[in-house]
């Protein structure tokens, strides 16, 4: 639908490189920590649940409609895999909406790597033909708020399963 296709995105620590099947192995150690899921639910995932996740992700999303893209967050000093930033792009109404999303490894956190990534992601998308990026974040997760205030998002009155529509709108 969209035409947009993800490529990688270089900031000054990091790069968001697009997922590859092969990042599964490195990606379950890094997501590994069940605290991640506080507040998105769920538990870790095996390597060979993240492989099939990551071939349903390349494969690309089932719906015409919809675009998927995924990128792993390398740390540009030592190769590392750090974590992930995601947006799925889709049409809402006459607009098209990029829903983004990201997760960074416990021993990343604190660091600002969330922050410099899902911004180069925000400002990525910024440039695409989209008219609006939002996130959905609980309202408990205060490091996600501020991750995304800095990104250029506010917080909206909609919810979604709980969690509070932060969105950026871009003028087109």
């Amino acid at each position: 639908m969209s035409g947009i296709e993800a490529m990688a995105i270089r900031t000054e620590r990091l790069e968001l490189v697009p997922v590859r099947v092969e990042d599964a192995e490195e990606m379950a150690r890094v997501l590994g920590d069940p605290a991640l899921h506080t507040y998105i639910g769920g538990a870790p995932e095996s390597v060979e649940q993240l492989r099939s996740r990551y071939e349903r992700w390349c494969a690309g999303s089932p719906d015409p409609m919809v675009t998927w893209l995924n990128w792993v967050i390398r740390l540009r000093s030592d190769g590392r895999l750090a974590g992930t930033v995601q947006a799925t792009i889709g049409p809402d109404g006459d607009d098209v909406v990029a829903e983004v999303a990201w997760v960074v490894g416990t021993p990343w956190q604190g660091q600002g790597i969330a922050t410099e990534a899902a911004g180069a992601l925000v400002e990525w998308l910024a440039e695409q033909p989209v008219h609006e990026i939002v996130a959905h974040i609980h309202p408990d997760h205060a490091a996600s708020a501020a991750v995304a205030a800095a990104a250029g998002l506010t917080p909206t009155d909609r919810w979604q399963d709980g969690e509070r529509r932060w969105r950026r709108s871009i003028g087109r």
